[in-house]
């Protein structure tokens, strides 16, 4: 096993205004699950592939272990790639499909044997290895496109947004499965993908990356519960933080009567107006007044609890706003209601710059 080490590493496109990898320093231990997450064209399935040497480092390191291998060739790397699109030999089952690198390799046969039986036994797919791809599922072609990544015994795993092609619910049972095998495996993992609920349930750290550079890395917990900035604190958690423009007056966050009392070493840093950020959760209802007046526009039933979609009511710009309930509440649309929150669950953010006082 390996750890993995990002060193100040850009990769710029010839003819780009921008890099498409700027400045990227990360430390993957050795055994890490780290999630790369952020939207499209954030740099996440770049600097993979920076890794796995698909993509030039204009400049910079990239360490596996204490080797430097910036200009390495892929092949040498010790590095198995699973992508989103399964590339399954059509016409190979599914034991020639996971033994195919072993094949290439100069693996004696019955090396092959072991190695292919153990890793199908692994995937829980050992009862299919006569079977051709086109007779699987998507579920199962993607365990298969694994077991020929892991067949390997690789020092790093990289995954490319493994999970997209597949329906909502096998997602959940998929990821499941593959935090199982990793930790099961000890294998240093990069993971990459846009979907920040499989972000937080997968990673032992999530990087979140936002035009090429790095926001912030920590714990998936650290990251709900302390975003550095409100790219990051709007971009984690389903649904995603209120984020609310609020006045100074009086050493406080205001927005019309809900005031939040702020730290002087907060209000030394804000370099001008505030955006309160509040997550779902945190709203309390607050009766027929005070607080914060919001004009219900969708009930959205879950049957375990429910969220209120609408806008602060009463603003020349009304600013959307989502509110996590009980089930079965009874609120509709077209209702207003009042709504509070404990300032400690109130995070504070200058408005200018982005970043988190």
């Amino acid at each position: 096993m390996s750890s993995v080490s990002f060193r100040n590493a850009e990769c710029r496109y010839p003819g780009a205004d921008r890099p498409a990898v700027s400045g990227l320093d990360l430390e993957i231990a050795d055994g890490e699950f780290l999630v790369l997450v952020g939207p499209s064209g954030c740099g996440k399935s770049t600097s993979l592939r920076m890794l796995a040497g698909l993509e030039q480092v204009t400049s910079g390191q990239i360490l596996i272990g204490d080797v430097d291998v910036t200009t390495t060739p892929p092949k040498d790397r010790d590095i198995a790639l699973v992508f989103q699109s399964y590339a399954l030999y059509p016409h190979m089952t599914v034991a020639e499909n996971i033994a195919f690198s072993l094949r290439i390799g100069g693996v004696d046969k019955a090396e092959q044997r072991r190695r292919v039986g153990e890793t199908a036994r692994l995937l829980g797919i050992d009862d299919l290895l006569g079977r051709k791809p086109k007779e699987l599922s998507g579920g199962q072609r993607q365990r298969v496109a694994m077991g020929r990544a892991l067949v390997r015994e690789p020092a790093v795993f990289c995954m490319d947004e493994p999970l997209s092609n597949l329906d909502a619910k096998l997602r959940v049972s998929t990821r499941t499965q593959i935090a199982a095998l990793q930790h099961r495996l000890g294998i240093t993992t990069v993971y990459v993908t846009h979907d920040q609920v499989e972000a937080m349930t997968l990673g032992d750290r999530v990087a979140v990356m936002k035009d090429g550079v790095l926001q912030q890395v920590d714990t998936p917990l650290a990251l709900y519960d302390e975003p550095a900035n409100l790219f990051v604190a709007g971009f984690i958690g389903s649904p995603a933080m209120n984020l609310l423009d609020a006045g100074l007056a009086d050493g406080q966050a205001e927005i019309g009567t809900f005031q939040v009392p702020l730290e002087r070493s907060a209000l030394t840093r804000a370099t001008g107006p505030v955006t309160l950020g509040i997550r779902p959760e945190a709203f309390r209802l607050n009766g027929a007044d005070g607080g914060i007046p919001v004009r219900i526009h969708l009930v959205e039933e879950l049957g375990s609890d429910a969220f209120l979609y609408g806008a602060t009511y009463g603003d020349a710009q009304p600013r959307d706003v989502v509110i996590r309930v009980g089930a079965r509440s009874g609120h509709r649309s077209g209702e207003v209601v009042h709504v509070t929150a404990d300032p400690g669950a109130v995070h504070v953010f200058d408005t200018a710059s982005g970043q988190r006082l």
